[in-house]
Parts: structure tokens; sequence; C-alpha cells
């Protein structure tokens, strides 16, 4: 990978960023090793990403050209995290300045008065300004919520769809006219998952679904208008919020006609639970962590951690792609209903000081690193439980570590026939590519 220098160990903890770790290689695989790199290949990777909210692009329009053009960089440029995938709602997240949807006129089953003009005036230009330095990016989008016309009871917040024929149709024209508007306003969407999150009934845009539901849409109607349309947009199983694999995963896909449709399943927060089990019984679809967890705004290098352990999780079990939530806020990350969250990059709107938070460096360790078409490679050994190894599609080996004591690591590596010595700093990630 251009920029990519092999043998070289990255680390960073609290007390020192991204700095030259203590490593040496030699030419022969030692007899005792801490971790084992096998040569047999699992999934394909995707990719990694971050999602873009209103509330991000606000917190962005205080900086002047050059700092924000740093910032965009330091997320999907050649020396930053280089990041290839991209959520955006459609309608408002929770992350939204302010409640709304692409069509609020009642009873426009026809969607004549759809639109995007809002997302055009500060969503799509954040969207855009990425794009403009990671052209190959893939895109997807889900709704929070459906235009309140179409729920009981007709609010952004709680409640569920209106299940009539013709309410269920207009909904899937509502998809279809998302994609074809954002696509020609530069935002190529290639997948749409059906509901963030069916089974959170939130204080913030949200609405229900169980299992069968979400089988029927997709199956009598969503995937009907997409090939009517003759829409080349993939309709995913996402994102799924439950670890309840039978009520989700098993009900949709074990109907052939909407197991048709679906090119894969995303999974949040407690759909860690169900990918295991997804990945055993349905190995041809594509799995993606579609959002990750996000704190309470504090930013903390525990935190951090935790998010190394959920990225280690993910990959292991199974999935082709992660990708973090709310990539920059303003301090604290208070959304608009009062949560707050952490982001990778936080700008404050008073000073316009950029911060690169501890999460920030541990989406860097994997995907700075890890190039789309990499092969997830299994690992063994006492160390394996906080490690996950690529092999990227130029042959270079990548082996992400993770060392959350307080105290020194000497590691023994074994890959590609080499054996690699290094000292982990006390909670430390670190990276190394051979």
């Amino acid at each position: 990978m251009a920029g990519t220098q092999r043998g070289a160990w990255i680390s960073t903890s609290a007390g020192s960023v991204w700095s030259a770790g203590r490593a040496t290689v030699a030419a022969r695989a030692a007899r005792r090793a801490d971790l084992m790199v096998s040569d047999g290949e699992r999934q394909s990777w995707m990719g990694f990403g971050g999602c873009f909210n209103e509330l991000g692009a606000v917190a962005l329009s205080v900086l002047g050209v050059a700092a924000r053009r740093k910032v965009m960089q330091a997320l999907f440029g050649a020396n930053g995290c280089r990041f290839n995938l991209g959520r955006l709602p459609i309608g408002a997240s929770d992350y939204a300045v302010s409640w709304y949807s692409l069509n609020e006129t009642d009873g426009d089953f026809a969607m004549r008065r759809f639109s995007i003009e809002r997302d055009r005036r500060c969503l799509i230009p954040y969207i855009r300004e990425a794009l403009a330095i990671r052209k190959d990016m893939t895109l997807f989008a889900s709704p929070w919520s459906p235009p309140t016309w179409m729920k009981h009871p007709k609010v952004y917040n709680y409640g569920t769809l209106v299940w009539t024929k013709r309410n269920l149709e207009a909904y899937a024209l509502y998809f279809v006219k998302a994609v074809r508007a954002y696509r020609q306003a530069g935002v190529p969407v290639t997948q749409i998952h059906v509901q963030n999150e069916p089974v959170a009934d939130q204080k913030f845009p949200s609405c229900k679904w169980t299992g069968e539901q979400m089988r029927d849409f997709i199956r009598d109607h969503l995937g009907p208008a997409f090939r009517r349309h003759r829409l080349d947009c993939e309709i995913w199983l996402g994102t799924l919020n439950t670890g309840d694999y039978n009520a989700y995963p098993l009900t949709v896909l074990s109907d052939p006609r909407a197991n048709a449709f679906i090119t894969g399943v995303g999974f949040q927060w407690d759909g860690k639970l169900g990918v295991q089990r997804t990945r055993a019984a349905w190995p041809e679809k594509k799995l993606l962590q579609t959002e990750n967890e996000c704190g309470d705004g504090q930013n903390t290098w525990a935190y951090a951690h935790y998010v190394f352990d959920l990225l280690q999780h993910y990959i292991t079990n199974g999935v082709n792609g992660y990708v973090y939530w709310n990539m920059v806020l303003a301090p604290e990350g208070r959304s608009t209903w009062g949560w707050k969250q952490n982001a990778m990059i936080t700008v404050d709107p008073q000073t316009r000081r950029v911060v690169l938070n501890p999460e920030f460096y541990a989406m860097k360790h994997f995907a700075r690193f890890v190039q789309p078409g990499a092969k997830v490679l299994g690992v063994s050994g006492h160390w394996a439980g906080n490690a996950v190894a690529f092999r990227n599609p130029d042959g270079g080996l990548v082996c992400v570590v993770g060392n959350p004591l307080k105290r020194r690591q000497e590691l023994v590596l074994n890959a590609g026939g080499r054996s690699v010595t290094a000292t982990l700093r006390p909670e430390s990630f670190n990276t190394l590519c051979l």
C-alpha cells in the first residue's frame, strides 16, 4: 500500500501517540510465540469508515478552509485514516439539528413532494468533501424514522409504521426517490439499510420493526420496487441493534424470496451478539458493523480501549467492515435531544481548537493500514484475544495488537514465516506491517 512502510511497528498510548515501537524481526519463526498468524484466509474486508450527520457538519462549519481540510484529510486522506465507508441518514438521525423527513406532505403516496433540499445545505456538502478526497468511497443510507404521516402515532420518535399496502408501497418509493436524489446530487449511495435500530423506541427519531415486518417489506415491497425501477442499489437487513438471531437474521434470511433481495446484514450495539451465528449460518452474505458504540462525550482512553475490543470482536466474528459513529462533533458531543457522545475529532466552536481524541487513534491503527479487499487471517496463542491480522491485496501483512494491561508486555509474534519481538507499552494500541 502506498505510504505503508513494511516492518514498521506503530504504537499509541496516552503518553505517546503514533510513535515508533520497539521491534526486531528475525528471518525464521520462533519456536515459542505469544501470537501466531495463520495463512488461512477468512472473510474479505470492505473497509473502515464513519457516519455523516448534521451536527458533524455544524461542528466543522466554524473552521477556516485550511483547518477544515486538515480534519478531512485526517479522516479520509492518504496519511490519515483512509476511510472508504460512509453512512448517511435518510431524514433526521439522532444527530440531526432538528426533526425532519424527506416528505412530510400527509397522504402523498406518489411522493410528488419528496425533497432533499434540506440535505443540500450542510449534509451533502460534508459528504462531497469526503468524496473529493476518497473518490472510491462506498456510501450506505438508512432512515431513523419514516415520514410521520406513515406512522402510529404520527411522531418522529417512538411508534411503528402503519401496515397498509398503500403505505408500504409509498415507503418503498420513498427509498427509490432517496437513492436517485442523492446520486443526482453527487452522493452515490449503493446500499440501503431498511431501518436504524428496529428494536429502539427512543425520544429521538426511531421506529420499531419486527423481523417478520422487515422480511415482508423487503420481499413484497422494497425489493420489487428496486427491481421495477431498475435501481442498482443493494438492500441490507440492517441496522440491527439486537442479538436475537432467531427473530431477525434467521426469520428474514430463511425466506427464499426475501433472501434473494438481500446482500448483507448490518449490526450495531447489541447486534454484536448475533454476528457469529449469522456468519456461521449465512457465509455467502456480507456483514457490516454499522455504528460504533458512542460513549458519554468524555472521550477517555479507557473508552478507546473498549472500542478497540469492539473492533477485535466484530472482526474476529466475521464482519466485512467497521463503521464509526460521529467522526466530528463539538466537545462533549451533545445531541439535539440531550445525549452526550464521543467523537474521533472534536472542534470547539468558541476557540476553533481541533482535538484528535483517543478513539481517532484506535480507529487509525486499523484503518490506516488495512486495504479494501484484504483478507482477515486467523490468529492463535495467548494474545489472540487482543489481536487481529489481515493480508492486504499487495501481499503485505498487517497485525494489530492491543495491550490493555498496566505493564509493559514483551510479545513474540510469528507471522509470514518470520518472528517479530516487540515491547508493547502499557495500555497501548500497536500495529505491525510486514
